[in-house]
């Protein structure tokens, strides 16, 4: 099935806008990818503060968006489809492109396809390599660390988890204990490049267990202690402790890779390869013993690019295609899902559609709607005591991303029968309300979701970064 899809990603610190094509033989090429990352705004406060992503989300996607259109030749009345990542995330940036992505898919009747963000990267290498299924996936982020049989779309199955924190989270609070900066992964990493791992002897959680889980807390509180035995510490020594903590997980990575791999061939047989995503797959020693696990597991190792392992549009507009090919489509009453296991995401009953006849005008869209339904962010499943607080201050949120959203998208282009444009408006390159619209400057398991706890500056911890590297 050919198709072009526009993917938005707002889940947690990055906003992005992405097309993509899809071709008849399933092979996917990126037409745009455009990513804004918020480091400089969260950087005073050590982390992610939910309130100011949400509002950095809403000022920008728009203008994201017309770039992303622009770079790909496209106007919206080309796309086959609509996906937003939904969940799990942070509830005000899940409400930002959901709700935008409504209000495109419905002024210009196309399909809606609310993507979970794990599927996105678990289907990140489909997009840049030609991988049949099934695979393991090692997921490691901010927020996850998993390791994942991809059996298909729709189609996974857990084989390991964390059981406290994710190996991203655990990077980020090992540089805030050794006064690194913020983002803490790629400081822990350019240190440890200068340090020697053995002047520290820190413990190795969980190697040599039956099972494929992953274990942070216990050598987080290793490093510290060794920190607090040392202080004050010298440049040196930060170099030091970072390289013995990186080589610390490098070695439980692999050590459970070994196991997650031996029980994937139990269930499943022989792995077609083993793929990593999250930020954390950015990480060059990790990167490194990748190779060396799926060489122990008898299987070769498949790595996105490193840009494409943090968060983008282009996952999430791939796993949209991904899933339209097999006709899973989502109305508009749609809501987000802060917390949105991997194991719940809906699996098509039927095979990937064949290829249709070329774009021929406007697609009927399988869904229907208002634009009263588009800008409702929770949908019919409403929401539980614990999101009312965040339901309330998203609200302003809400109907300024309509409100902008409707303005990106109208007026709607009209196509003739032969498919021509016959309006002249309605550009992606244009913002019909003046503005400037150029590119601008889950599951009680703690590692599914993407839930944080909602930070106030000066007074709180920041969220989780679910894809710091």
């Amino acid at each position: 099935m050919i198709m072009i899809v526009l993917g938005l990603e707002t889940t947690c610190d990055e906003t992005s806008a992405a097309v993509v094509h899809r071709d008849a033989e399933g092979r996917g090429t990126i037409l745009a990818n455009v990513v804004l990352s918020q480091i400089e705004e969260h950087a005073a406060y050590g982390g992610v503060v939910p309130e100011i992503a949400a509002r950095a989300h809403v000022e920008v996607l728009d203008r994201l968006i017309a770039q992303a259109m622009r770079e790909a030749g496209v106007s919206f009345t080309a796309l086959d489809g609509v996906a937003a990542a939904a969940g799990p995330g942070l509830i005000g940036g899940l409400i930002v492109a959901l709700t935008t992505a409504k209000a495109i898919a419905l002024v210009h009747e196309k399909p809606l396809i609310a993507v979970n963000h794990l599927e996105g990267h678990a289907l990140t290498t489909r997009l840049t390599h030609e991988l049949p299924f099934p695979y393991c996936l090692f997921l490691a982020s901010g927020g996850h660390t998993q390791i994942v049989a991809i059996r298909g779309v729709g189609d996974y199955v857990r084989l390991g988890t964390t059981l406290d924190d994710a190996i991203g989270e655990a990077f980020d609070k090992t540089a805030k204990v050794l006064g690194l900066p913020y983002p803490g992964g790629p400081q822990v990493e350019a240190y440890a490049a200068r340090g020697v791992a053995s002047r520290f002897a820190l413990p190795r959680p969980m190697v040599g267990r039956p099972d494929a889980d992953f274990s942070l807390s216990g050598l987080k509180t290793a490093l510290r202690l060794e920190a607090e035995k040392v202080a004050p510490l010298s440049e040196q020594t930060v170099c030091d402790l970072c390289a013995a903590f990186q080589q610390a997980v490098a070695d439980m990575v692999r050590d459970r890779l070994r196991v997650g791999l031996k029980l994937f061939r139990e269930k499943f047989g022989q792995p077609m390869a083993l793929v990593a995503a999250g930020g954390v797959a950015a990480n060059t020693t990790i990167r490194r013993l990748l190779h060396t696990a799926a060489l122990d597991g008898g299987t070769v190792l498949i790595l996105p690019p490193p840009e494409l392992c943090t968060d983008n549009g282009a996952m999430i507009a791939w796993a949209g295609a991904e899933r339209l090919a097999h006709g899973l489509t989502d109305t508009l009453d749609v809501g987000p899902r802060p917390r949105w296991p991997l194991g719940d995401v809906k699996k098509p009953d039927r095979p990937a559609e064949p290829e249709p006849a070329p774009h021929a005008g406007p697609h009927a869209a399988p869904h229907a709607g208002s634009l009263s339904a588009a800008a409702t962010p929770f949908g019919e499943e409403g929401l539980d005591d614990e999101l009312h607080h965040a339901a309330i201050e998203s609200e302003a949120l809400l109907f300024e991303t309509a409100s902008r959203a409707a303005a990106l998208s109208a007026p709607a282009r009209r196509t003739d029968s032969s498919g021509a444009d016959s309006s002249g408006s309605g550009s992606p390159g244009s913002d019909s309300s003046g503005s400037d619209s150029s590119a601008g400057s889950p599951e009680a398991d703690p590692s599914e979701t993407d839930q944080k706890n909602a930070a106030q500056p000066d007074t709180a911890e920041p969220a989780k970064n679910p894809d710091a590297r």
